[in-house]
């Protein structure tokens, strides 16, 4: 789509928006008013203004580091390939090493685009906890939360002009956002409680222990910086509740931790 259609597309749509309505204060998901094109087209640009600042963002060469992405793409593979994420084969679902040790986050961009601070990696005691905060991140960006929060947050005039390139600062702030856990681009709670959903119904489907990201919650309990999703709303009490809920629907199958495997992946980081 050229920019003078898509101008006038999301002209139309500001018009609906304005029109009917919506409530930034629900918990419920607003409709989505962008495209999955659209989805990946804000992950590249979070990508490249990522890229345009390696002090800040010190990624991991994939040359210099080549086991520990051998690692985060195994574990990352074992959820695509449960056939249970949509957009598996249009997303990017690109991965990325963040080398910030008290950094305990980890976030994906629209379109897939991911990226893991070495902080949480170290932090995190086996790889069905790491799994399931992938799981979780995946699912946010599979069932398109980050583009649905980001028109709640920003507005969709304000995200036209970014995917026209025309608001470079507010990309910057999209960016410390999604990296640094500021809280304007929170989740919902129906988000939260969706993302841990499906990150025990991806999990399930593999050998990991599909209730990693309860034990993310129960290790991650008291921890300094913790990520943005780690929110009080909803609690990580009542979410734990609601994970082993739907590990129990499903049939309360025991997976697997991993503990020498996760260990591996930790001790090809830098040390």
């Amino acid at each position: 789509m050229n920019k003078f259609n898509k101008t006038f597309l999301f002209t139309f749509i500001l018009v609906f928006v304005v029109a009917s309505g919506c409530n930034k204060e629900s918990d419920e998901s607003p409709i989505n008013l962008f495209s999955s094109d659209d989805d990946i087209e804000f992950g590249k640009q979070v990508e490249a203004e990522i890229a345009s600042k390696p002090n800040e963002f010190p990624i991991l060469s994939m040359t210099d580091y080549p086991g520990a992405y051998q690692h985060i793409n195994r574990i990352r593979d074992s959820v695509l390939n449960t056939g249970l994420i949509y957009y598996e084969d249009k997303f990017e679902w690109k991965v990325y090493i963040i080398h910030n040790d008290t950094m305990l986050n980890a976030f994906a961009a629209p379109g897939g685009y991911m990226y893991f601070f070495t902080g949480i990696i170290n932090f995190l005691d086996n790889e069905a906890q790491f799994a399931g905060v992938m799981a979780h991140e995946m699912a946010h960006a599979d069932l398109r939360h980050s583009t649905s929060t980001l028109t709640t947050t920003y507005g969709v005039s304000m995200l036209l002009s970014i995917l026209l390139g025309q608001s470079s600062s507010q990309l910057v702030e999209i960016v410390a956002s999604y990296a640094y856990g500021l809280g304007s681009l929170a989740y919902s709670r129906q988000h939260e409680y969706k993302a841990d959903e499906y990150s025990v119904k991806y999990l399930y489907q593999t050998s990991y222990d599909a209730r990693g990201i309860a034990a993310f919650f129960v290790k991650m309990e008291g921890a300094p910086h913790p990520p943005q999703f780690l929110s009080t709303h909803p609690s990580p009490e009542n979410r734990i509740e609601k994970i082993n809920e739907v590990w129990a629907d499903l049939g309360s199958k025991e997976g697997n931790s991993y503990i020498d495997s996760y260990n591996a992946f930790k001790a090809s980081l830098p040390q």
